[in-house]
């Protein structure tokens, strides 16, 4: 049986899509080769004609995620009120409830950091939020300010899913998204 001439190119991009959502929802480390290949009707074998090694696919996956998170940040920033929403946004019960549609940073960037696996992808998202943060703000301390602001939020959203309490978890996004909005979005409103 022939392939089309795309097929080797879209099997590439399901392969990258699933697994991102994989390493989000799920860890990098905890996702096995041959359960992602198996989902996606695949064989294990077939997964070295697309990429050198899983650290290969991650990096291919962060950048996949890092680009899908650039395109709804754009899209929040143009709004009026942009950090306003974009903090809404983050620090929401949807967020926290699917990690496999979500920020790469609380993640699989958490966890390439804490393999001392550190990426230069995930250097470009956190500069790419920080500039589009710190475009949002007024006075010359935006850039500290934006820093903070991304700290806050990566971390609250990481706490707010590893605790079993649901009034706990809630506690954490509704108070971080409460203090950053009265400590910043005051001056947008």
């Amino acid at each position: 049986m022939r392939y089309p001439d795309t097929h080797k190119a879209e099997t590439n991009q399901r392969i990258i899509s699933e697994a991102a959502e994989r390493f989000r929802r799920d860890g990098i480390g905890a996702t096995g080769l041959q359960p992602l290949m198996k989902a996606l009707g695949l064989t294990h074998g077939g997964f070295y004609a697309h990429f050198k090694s899983k650290d290969d696919l991650v990096q291919q996956a962060l950048r996949a995620a890092a680009d899908k998170l650039d395109e709804a940040c754009a899209e929040t920033f143009a709004q009026d009120k942009p950090l306003q929403q974009f903090i809404d946004n983050y620090l929401s019960g949807a967020h926290r409830a699917n990690p496999g549609a979500g920020c790469p940073l609380p993640t699989m960037a958490a966890e390439l950091g804490q393999r001392g696996q550190p990426s230069p992808i995930t250097d470009e998202v956190v500069r790419n939020r920080l500039g589009m943060i710190e475009g949002a703000l007024p006075g010359p301390q935006a850039d500290e300010q934006s820093v903070v602001i991304l700290s806050a939020l990566v971390g609250a959203l990481l706490l707010s899913r590893s605790v079993e309490d649901s009034q706990l978890s809630d506690q954490v996004l509704h108070s971080t998204q409460n203090w950053l909005k009265q400590a910043f979005c005051c001056a947008q409103a």
